[in-house]
């Protein structure tokens, strides 16, 4: 057996089954992925994948075993190549990051700056996605670290800690009546307007929650990714804005007033996720570090190796 058996392994279960998808991804033939996963199968004595003719139908009992040691396996084997690169190359190489849009524009810059201050030779890879595919690179590896608030927590594969609390808040154009308020009700904002988070982004699911549990029906006329796509729209006068508090801080048009509604809302937690057993090489500890103080080397190790999954804000 052999690595690249490993490989045709595992791609075929991410592409469905489907062995032609899984030799273009692996740059390789359709019969080559099929006979090199046939004499694993047959080195093994049992047989990965349930067949109808020459197609895969599914995953047998024994194949889902096998599935995880060689999910370890080539785990390790990933291990061992940042080993190399960490021992080889102490201060340089490249940190993958995978990240929503909104830690990527504001959260992340100035952590960034400073890990390039301090390891001059590492390059960043960022990664801007949705937060289940934020969840879904760090496990594939294609990202060391990911950040984002919703989804990390959901995969047991991941090892995430929180790095920071936040809060939802209004932004209103400075005539508008509502600016004139220094507290903001639900009842104040169910008729009005309403521009924000697509539902998969920045705690919308918190919005959402809010005003049912109120059984009130939010007039949402516009969804997006981006609070500057949504500051842009509440500057145009289509409604008024829910957007990050992180998203305003360094706004520096001073056209809009700000509301806090973390009482509305709740407080959001943006956590920092690893995929779990991964080797991490010291710039991505620091870079960790540099995410929250409230994170640190020896707390994201005891995290990594199981001894403690969370922590108290």
């Amino acid at each position: 057996m052999n690595l690249h058996q490993f490989r045709f392994v595992q791609e075929a279960v991410r592409r469905n089954l489907n062995l032609t998808e899984a030799a273009k991804a692996l740059h390789t033939s359709q019969p080559g992925v099929s006979k090199a996963i046939i004499e694993l199968e047959d080195e093994l004595g049992v047989d990965i994948f349930a067949r109808h003719g020459k197609r895969l139908k599914r995953v047998t009992e024994p194949g889902q075993h096998v599935l995880k040691s060689i999910e370890l396996i080539m785990r390790e084997v990933g291990n061992l190549k940042r080993i190399g690169e960490q021992y080889s190359q102490q201060d340089s190489g490249t940190l993958s990051i995978a990240t929503t849009h909104t830690q990527a524009r504001y959260v992340l810059p100035l952590p960034v700056a400073k890990l390039r201050e301090q390891y001059p030779k590492v390059n960043i890879s960022l990664h801007q996605a949705t937060p289940h595919e934020v969840a879904r690179m760090v496990l594939d590896e294609v990202a060391e670290i990911g950040m984002a608030t919703e989804s990390l927590a959901a995969y047991p594969d991941l090892v995430t800690l929180p790095c920071y609390e936040w809060q939802h808040v209004l932004v209103i154009p400075v005539a508008h009546p509502l600016a004139k308020k220094e507290r903001v009700g639900l009842d104040d904002l169910a008729h009005e307007p309403l521009i924000t988070y697509h539902p998969s982004f920045t705690g919308r699911a918190k919005i959402d929650q809010a005003f049912a549990a109120r059984k009130l029906q939010p007039r949402i006329i516009l969804e997006a990714i981006d609070s500057d796509v949504i500051k842009t729209y509440v500057r145009l006068g289509l409604g008024i804005g829910i957007v990050a508090e992180m998203a305003m801080r360094d706004d520096p048009q001073g056209d809009l007033a700000v509301r806090p509604v973390g009482h509305l809302f709740g407080q959001s937690v943006a956590r920092v996720a690893f995929k779990r057993g991964a080797y991490l090489r010291n710039f991505v500890y620091r870079f960790a570090e540099l995410l929250s103080d409230r994170l640190n080397r020896d707390l994201v190790d005891r995290a990594m190796t199981g001894h403690v999954n969370d922590y108290e804000l």
